[in-house]
């Protein structure tokens, strides 16, 4: 349920949803956002940040993204099918299953998450 568990990401106060995709949805065709963007549901093609805006990405337990990722925060609990691109954090929760590769600048990956794909290091930008 939202807000039911605070994560390390959430605790800095970027926990605010702007976008709620709830348990029902299916979206097919790619989705960009800016804010908080909450997934329970399943999105059929890839989600990406608007370009400069601080936004999080929170995939819950049950949703599903068969799509690539681009988001400068994510904390992933649920099911993804494709790669992940973030320039600050990604966060990988103890039921995340992935499967593609994940570009990060920082990563916390909790006992229990899946990966199946490479794990590759951004510098910052200078």
């Amino acid at each position: 349920m939202l807000g039911s568990k605070k994560t390390k990401l959430s605790a800095n106060g970027s926990d605010n949803v702007e976008t709620l995709i709830g348990r029902q949805v299916v979206i097919q065709g790619d989705l960009l956002f800016s804010g908080g963007l909450y997934i329970e549901g399943k999105v059929l093609g890839k989600v990406v940040a608007e370009e400069g805006a601080d936004s999080l990405l929170t995939l819950a337990q049950g949703g599903v993204i068969e799509g690539s990722i681009s988001a400068p925060k994510a904390v992933i609990s649920g099911r993804l099918t494709g790669d992940i691109h973030s320039c600050e954090r990604i966060e990988l929760t103890e039921t995340a299953h992935i499967q593609g590769n994940i570009h990060y600048r920082l990563i916390e990956i909790t006992a229990g998450a899946t990966v199946s794909g490479q794990l590759i290091h951004q510098q910052p930008a200078e």
